[in-house]
């Protein structure tokens, strides 16, 4: 799936191809307002990752002690480099 960074007019101007391509390319679209990325038009029917999914997929998986103490350290260390943007809607 590929992505392209578009202005909104240049989004609004061509939405028919846009929807068209995101539909039956699978191309992802990063729509700009003034140069900064404002929304996106994305295919329907993506896989999307839930918190409840992973919850489910976790609670069938048996680990050992020490691979469940490895899993609880990489988990602190991806929260410490991935930290949520100050302005929640980024």
């Amino acid at each position: 799936m590929s992505e392209t960074n578009i202005s909104i007019t240049e989004a609004a101007r061509n939405l028919a191809d846009c929807v068209d391509r995101a539909h039956y390319q699978e191309q992802t679209f990063v729509l700009l307002k003034d140069g900064v990325p404002f929304a996106r038009l994305v295919p329907a029917g993506l896989p999307v990752c839930r918190g409840s999914d992973l919850e489910k997929a976790l609670a069938s998986t048996k680990l050992s002690d020490e691979e469940a103490r490895a899993w609880s350290r990489d988990l602190e260390a991806a929260r410490e480099k991935l930290k949520a943007p100050a302005d929640k809607w980024q």
